[in-house]
């Protein structure tokens, strides 16, 4: 039995037995599937960023119009003056003044609002009086008394709605 062997020293006949692969099916499955990972990822870029609209020729149709401003209303209410709560050390007897308007949606807000205006000025000096000159103090002392004016005009006329309290004059004596 004499074997050939080639001049590079490979033993012919067993080179044909086992095929040699490059890459093998795991491999070809993996890099199949980070391809398509990227080009979903690129695919998602353009599309959140609105750059495939574009390239598809996609148009956004606005057929909303704006809508125009709302008319505001402006209804102002007889100037309040009551005596603030002096208990503690101070007994001495403050003051307060205040001018307030209200904004309103409607005209037929206002109406609502003039015919519950007895129980919108009660409701208003009876929390007034329980103040004390230290809740007023700094902004937010007046931001307190914006909110709780709201709350009671609101609960005071019902049906109405009213969107801001805005004071004209503060005077604390």
């Amino acid at each position: 039995m004499t074997d050939q062997i080639a001049d590079d020293g490979a033993v012919p006949g067993l080179d044909e037995q086992a095929p040699k692969r490059r890459f093998g099916g795991k491999m070809l499955i993996i890099i199949a599937g980070g391809l398509i990972l990227v080009l979903l990822a690129i695919g998602a870029g353009l599309y959140f960023t609105g750059v495939l609209n574009r390239i598809l020729g996609h148009k956004e149709e606005v057929t909303d119009k704006p809508a125009p401003p709302k008319q505001t209303v402006f209804f102002d209410l007889p100037d309040l003056l009551v005596n603030l709560n002096s208990s503690g050390a101070n007994r001495r007897a403050n003051f307060l003044k205040i001018s307030v308007s209200l904004e309103v949606e409607s005209e037929g807000d206002v109406t609502r609002i003039k015919a519950v205006m007895p129980r919108v000025v009660d409701n208003f000096q009876v929390y007034l009086r329980e103040l004390r000159v230290e809740d007023l103090r700094g902004s937010g002392g007046i931001y307190r008394l914006r909110e709780e004016l709201l709350a009671r005009v609101n609960t005071a006329a019902a049906p109405a709605k009213v969107l801001d309290v805005l004071f004209k004059e503060i005077l604390v004596q």
